[in-house]
């Protein structure tokens, strides 16, 4: 089962993705009409192009201020080390053993921003 922040942060990669599919449509628009000459539909496009690209840069920044306060949440989770490959092999076996254990990897967009370089545990007992 999926936690609200899950949700909320598919809802934001949908809006990106949605928004982006709008922002390369408009782009084909636009050469289309620069080829066309036509300059009302040039400076329309231009304007809309703009405000996409605001729209998207505003949600990236949600989605960074989110991904930082996933992190600091997790800092402060009692115990944190690396996972060893033979845990993460039988991952599933190994969450029920651990209470509470939160895995991070280095290239998801929260391992990114914690700057973490391997696969990392977090949990709040010693495990």
């Amino acid at each position: 089962m999926r936690t609200q922040s899950e949700v909320y942060a598919m809802n934001l990669n949908q809006d990106i993705q949605q928004l982006n599919n709008k922002i390369d449509l408009y782009r084909r628009k636009l050469e289309a009409a620069k080829l066309r000459d036509d300059q009302k539909s040039v400076l329309q496009f231009k304007k809309e192009l703009s405000t996409l690209s605001r729209k998207v840069a505003s949600i990236k920044g949600m989605r960074g201020a989110q991904n930082a306060g996933k992190a600091e949440e997790l800092k402060t989770l009692g115990f944190s080390r690396a996972l060893t490959k033979a845990e993460q092999a039988d991952m599933g076996k190994f969450k029920k053993t651990v209470r509470g254990l939160v895995v991070v990897h280095p290239l998801t967009a929260l391992g990114k921003e914690m700057g973490i370089s391997e696969v990392t545990g977090y949990a709040p007992a010693k495990f």
